[in-house]
């Protein structure tokens, strides 16, 4: 069995295509009843976030577990295959072990090292699990991204601020309307990420805050944290009329921001960032006269521009190297154990048959020189062993190790290893 993973992310991949293959919490049993109804996927973790949706499976071979697990993408999702040939991407074993613990140490990210990456990988992991669909081989690559991506964050200070996608869409803010501190600003929504959107702007100077949210007491307690003005989502006509500035991320599934909201404005510039996947923001509203908008596309010139400066990548893959060069020796170890074992069994096995055929030549030593002889026999079986062993080990490159395993089965005449 061998690991694949299969994606789409932001790299290849626009605002509108990752909305369309976000997987809500209704999507996930869905798509994994899907794969446990597909033989070539033997398990299998979805990780859907607003910069990626890929598929992770244990699968027999790679041209039938990429079309299986495609096929899960395109017909859970509602996406023609057509519209995927150009953005997927796909990785297999050490590549997609590799992959994995780039993605969970934020090296693949819009911001490197952002930190919620690593919280959705765990999150995939546990819900795979909870739906029977990762077992012991993905549940152990996901626990040591998992790893990985903590040990990147403690040893190479890559982790970026939670607020980096605000921050740097308040500087093209800035660009596009001068300081903020004058701005009337808008926050729609009051999860997390509309929370460090509104303490952003506040240390931007930003006096004039306005908190919108379909819940009108989540609303409220974020205005009362950011001493800000609370308000209903059936405010939004008017309190757009004077706003300057709009940064939206809520949770919704359908578009929350339309043209018909901005109205008359008199020329005066709107500036919105749109932070949701699925967009909030219809992208029509980027056309109205005034309205300048960025989504999370928009906004990955700005942030590759200030990742080239980081200077942790480096110290940061090399973390990542190491664990998969660890990973995978554990891995094969794992896969080869049996036959190494059953092989050494098999020398035993060879050793007390010869010392029993020989049992009446040898009647006549002394306790020593009968103890001298068994050590002998178990010496040169040891040493003739020694080398298939080592060479399994060397030779078992990714995808191969239980081939190489099979054979030294049929050769020594042990049990081949279960599949």
């Amino acid at each position: 069995m061998a690991v694949l993973a299969i994606g789409i992310s932001h790299r290849g991949a626009d605002v509108g295509l990752l909305e369309r293959l976000s997987f809500g919490d209704d999507d996930f049993p869905k798509a994994y009843r899907r794969a446990a109804d597909d033989d070539a996927v033997r398990e299998a973790v979805v990780v859907s976030t607003c910069n990626r949706v890929e598929v992770y499976g244990l699968v027999d071979s790679y041209h039938a577990g990429f079309l299986s697990l495609k096929r899960l993408l395109c017909e859970t999702r509602g996406v023609g295959a057509d519209e995927l040939a150009e953005p997927l991407y796909s990785h297999y074993e050490d590549g997609a072990v590799e992959h994995l613990f780039s993605v969970a140490a934020g090296l693949d990210s819009m911001v490197l090292g952002e930190p919620q990456i690593l919280s959705q990988v765990r999150a995939a992991q546990r819900r795979a699990t909870a739906e029977g669909a990762a077992a012991h081989e993905l549940t152990a690559l996901f626990h040591a991204a998992a790893r990985t991506g903590r040990r990147a964050r403690a040893e190479t200070g890559i982790g970026a601020a939670p607020d980096a996608f605000v921050d740097a869409g308040a500087s093209l803010a800035e660009q596009a309307l001068g300081r903020l501190s004058d701005a009337r600003a808008v926050v729609v929504g009051a999860g997390h990420m509309a929370a460090l959107a509104a303490k952003h702007l506040r240390s931007r100077g930003v006096a004039d805050l306005t908190i919108l949210n379909r819940s009108a007491e989540r609303a409220s307690s974020l205005a009362e944290r950011t001493g800000a003005r609370a308000g209903s989502l059936s405010d939004l006509r008017s309190v757009l009329a004077a706003a300057d500035l709009v940064v939206s991320s809520t949770g919704s599934t359908g578009v929350v921001l339309s043209a018909d909201d901005v109205g008359a404005r008199d020329g005066r510039p709107l500036f919105i960032l749109d932070l949701a996947v699925p967009r909030d923001v219809d992208p029509a509203m980027g056309e109205v006269a005034g309205v300048t908008l960025v989504d999370l596309t928009g906004l990955r010139q700005t942030l590759e521009a200030r990742n080239a400066g980081v200077v942790d990548v480096d110290l940061a893959r090399q973390v990542v190297a190491e664990e998969v060069k660890r990973f995978v020796v554990r891995r094969r170890s794992e896969h080869l154990a049996p036959v190494i074992v059953a092989l050494r069994r098999r020398g035993e096995e060879v050793v007390a048959g010869e010392l029993e055929r020989y049992r009446g030549q040898l009647a006549d030593l002394t306790p020593d020189e009968r103890q001298a002889v068994e050590a002998l026999a178990r010496s040169v079986v040891s040493k003739l062993l020694h080398d298939p062993i080592v060479e399994l080990k060397e030779r078992a490159g990714a995808g191969v190790e239980r081939a190489h395993a099979r054979l030294i089965a049929e050769l020594f005449g042990i049990d081949p290893p279960s599949e």
